[in-house]
């Protein structure tokens, strides 16, 4: 272990060397452009732009392009970048990680390799975790780029297509992760070219990447249509749920976060239901509803993993505690905590197209990313997206005193330490940001808080609206601030006066996340640019980290040190690196969930490669579709004539060819068995294109125009694509719900679901060919054909 970590030390400076270098070149310019007036500056965009066009590379305009997004920066924004912040840069424009401590001024780092990629003409995108930080960064650095001569452009979820077309064409546009994804799906789902809003995807820059690439890496994008269903099956499992006690009818384990029927829970079931066997097939939705009931009802919590605000249940983003607009839980766990709350259960609904994170952005060209807290992922983002974790060195060193933990027997006295110290501390003058992991934490605290009338802010998903602006307050002198995890990650906490003299901000978490660079992010709001600070973390054996890994090993451990009293306090490095390690297994548990929704994805990615690079094929399409069309025909036919000619001769089944024909391709009195008497398979093949080949003439005369024609070949090709398209995704999400219990019989889930995946995709090409056969050369052509 020595060694890998030795190695690692030595390669990153290695790597910083060679940065080094480079930053050595750009800050060479400084005082060359430094005399340039205002007019010369802005000249060189220009000449940038014409340089790469004569075939001079990026990488080769890095330096003078560097040095001039900084000499614009000190002008626009009187700030000048440092040298770690060139390095920053540096490491954006390869295609990598950047991690700056939180301070370090992220935001400035991106104008550099932003402005370098955007001479391209190709557009580059720079990605934010909210739409107030984007709108913020736009503004703000959108002053530079406009000055540079570059456009920016702001995409937000309300702005109409028109809109989002315009600040897609923009040089630089800002949006969000999930905004991106959305217009990329919808991209996909449209029927004529101009109703399109994207360009093709070319660089991006994502800010808190470890957010945006790992911790939302579980949720797919899923743009939904109603689906019929009824809603009677969810409040009649709800209502069977909340009959059953714990232990007696069900167990949870809560390592897992999985709740099963105990053999007494299983006969309540089969009582309450009417049934002879709870598991048989035929109780398969029964089986699902009650599944989802349980979790419900035992597992997903209010105010932790969800709020219930003006009678819509809304989830809870447990990474951020952020609530998450517009997002459902799927498979119908959703509709179940619906009825468990008793507020309107809102109709199923079906996919229709959908994306995970990973895939979408890997599809860039060029992908990077800045984070604070990068390096504990570092193997995730080299396997998944090929990036490699470079960290930036601090511009001042770290002056935070990051204390170890310290650990009380039960959560009350666990509270009653935090209160105490945040009572010190603010009667010092000193700020405090206290940290909770759920937004029934922060009430909680905020209430102890109350009773001992200490004045404070209280930021969680309930109120994320002033998130900004209270986080900003947040070093003020005297200021206490409640925040679930990461609420406003991307905003700066600066010192107030006299604040520096009393020990900067201190930083309280109230238990450790599952994740370690959560704690990290936490920590690191201290201690910015050489500030003093002070970081301690409070953690109970009551909480969830506690509870589901290591309490017992921790227990033993306070037995051992004869520790019984329930406030007593340890403080011990040894607890925190037990801390550490269960917090690892949660990271390992994760990362292998991430992986398997990764390799299922990654079955329909190449699916949905094919569908949507034909579908923009038959869009992009001026002239005509007969190219498209006719092999279309032809394997169908083909199909159906090999189907039917099986054996010897006496074997045929004309008459089915014949019904085929008729249904699908010609007037049923126009085609008969004598047609095919005596001919070959082959020839009946001939046959049958001549005649699809003369009713596509026929249609073309009666659509005199070709764009008219045109128009009839994409509305029929398309609408079939997305009506299969649709039902196929459908499919493969049932399919992917089944095919771990093959696991039972000694078979590969993931393999089965690729084979099996694969031979549906060919049935719906299949089905796909034979649709538009169908509904093109039977289609009646009336001359109102309009838009």
């Amino acid at each position: 272990m020595a060694n890998l970590l030795k190695t690692w030390v030595e390669s990153d400076k290695r790597e910083l060397k060679r940065l080094g270098k480079i930053a050595d070149k750009v800050e060479s310019y400084a005082a060359e452009y430094e005399k340039l007036s205002d007019a010369e500056l802005q000249a060189k965009t220009p000449e940038f732009k014409q340089r790469y066009q004569n075939g001079e590379t990026l990488d080769q305009l890095l330096p003078e392009a560097f040095a001039v997004a900084r000499e614009g920066a000190k002008r626009v924004l009187g700030l000048y970048p440092y040298r770690v912040q060139i390095i920053g840069g540096i490491v954006l424009h390869g295609g990598n990680i950047a991690e700056m401590r939180t301070g370090e001024g992220k935001t400035l780092t991106a104008t550099m390799p932003v402005y370098l990629n955007a001479l391209s003409g190709d557009g580059v995108h720079v990605v934010t975790v909210n739409e107030y930080l984007s709108g913020r960064d736009a503004a703000e650095m959108g002053e530079l780029y406009n000055w540079l001569g570059l456009s920016v452009g702001l995409n937000i979820s309300e702005k109409s297509p028109e809109e989002k077309r315009e600040a897609y064409n923009a040089d630089i546009t800002y949006s969000t992760n999930s905004e991106l994804g959305f217009d990329y799906l919808r991209d996909n789902m449209v029927v004529y070219r101009e109703d399109m809003v994207q360009r093709p995807l070319n660089f991006v820059i994502v800010d808190e990447v470890d957010s945006i690439l790992i911790d939302e890496a579980r949720t797919p994008l899923i743009i939904s249509g109603q689906a019929t269903g009824t809603t009677t099956l969810y409040t009649r499992t709800d209502r069977f749920a909340k009959t059953l006690t714990a232990e007696d009818d069900f167990k949870i384990d809560l390592e897992s976060k999985t709740v099963a029927l105990t053999e007494d829970g299983i006969q309540k079931a089969e009582k309450y239901f009417g049934l002879e066997n709870l598991y048989d097939p035929d109780n398969t939705a029964l089986n699902h509803h009650l599944d989802n009931a349980l979790r419900a009802n035992f597992i997903m919590l209010r105010d932790k993993d969800y709020v219930v605000r003006e009678g819509e249940v809304m989830i809870v983003d447990q990474f951020t505690g952020r609530i998450m607009d517009g997002r459902r839980f799927s498979d119908g766990l959703h509709q179940a905590i619906e009825a468990k709350e008793q507020v309107e259960i809102q109709e199923e609904t079906k996919t229709m197209a959908n994306i995970t994170y990973q895939n979408f952005f890997r599809m860039y060209k060029k992908l990077s990313g800045m984070t604070g807290t990068g390096k504990t992922e570092k193997e995730e983002f080299r396997e998944i997206y090929n990036m490699e974790v470079v960290t930036i060195p601090t511009n001042k060193p770290i002056a935070r005193d990051d204390k170890p933990d310290l650990l009380y027997p039960t959560l009350k006295s666990k509270f009653a330490a935090v209160v105490e110290e945040i009572k010190i501390r603010h009667e010092a003058g000193q700020p405090v940001l206290v940290g909770t992991v759920a937004v029934e934490t922060s009430e909680y605290l905020s209430h102890l808080l109350d009773q001992e009338n200490i004045p404070h802010a209280v930021l969680n998903a309930k109120n994320h609206a002033k998130e900004a602006e209270i986080v900003m307050n947040a070093g003020q002198r005297g200021a206490v601030t409640i925040a679930t995890n990461m609420a406003g990650r991307g905003t700066d906490i600066k010192l107030g006066p006299g604040v520096r003299e009393i020990g900067g901000l201190a930083v309280i978490g109230t238990e450790r996340h599952e994740s370690r660079r959560i704690d990290n992010q936490l920590r690191g709001r201290s201690g910015r640019q050489g500030d003093p600070g002070v970081s301690q973390f409070y953690l109970s054996l009551e909480d969830d980290l506690m509870l589901r890994f290591g309490s017992e090993r921790i227990k033993a451990f306070l037995e051992r040190m004869k520790v019984a009293d329930d406030d007593a306090v340890i403080q011990s490095r040894m607890i925190t690196k037990q801390v550490e390690s269960a917090q690892k297994r949660v990271e390992g548990n994760n990362y292998d969930t991430r992986k398997q929704v990764l390799q299922y994805d990654d079955v329909m990615r190449a699916q949905r490669e094919v569908i949507y690079a034909q579908r923009q094929q038959v869009i992009m399409e001026d002239k005509s579709l007969e190219w498209v069309i006719m092999p279309m025909i032809q394997r169908t036919v083909e199909h159906q004539v090999e189907m039917h000619t099986q054996g010897d001769k006496s074997e045929w089944n004309l008459q089915a060819i014949v019904d085929f024909a008729g249904s699908a391709m010609v007037h049923e009195d126009s085609i008969s068995v004598s047609d095919f008497a005596g001919k070959k398979p082959a020839e009946m093949v001939d046959y049958l294109m001549q005649r699809a080949k003369e009713n596509y003439e026929a249609k073309r005369k009666q659509l005199f125009e070709q764009a008219q024609m045109l128009e009839f070949e994409k509305v029929v090709i398309l609408r079939v694509v997305d009506a299969r398209w649709t039902d196929h995704i459908d499919e493969m999400d049932q399919l992917r719900q089944a095919i771990g219990l093959r696991g039972y019989g000694q078979l590969n889930p993931l393999v089965e679901y690729q084979s099996d995946g694969f031979t549906m995709f060919e049935q719906m090409i299949g089905d796909i060919e034979y649709d538009v056969t169908r509904l093109f050369l039977k289609a009646e052509i009336r001359q109102d054909i309009k838009r």
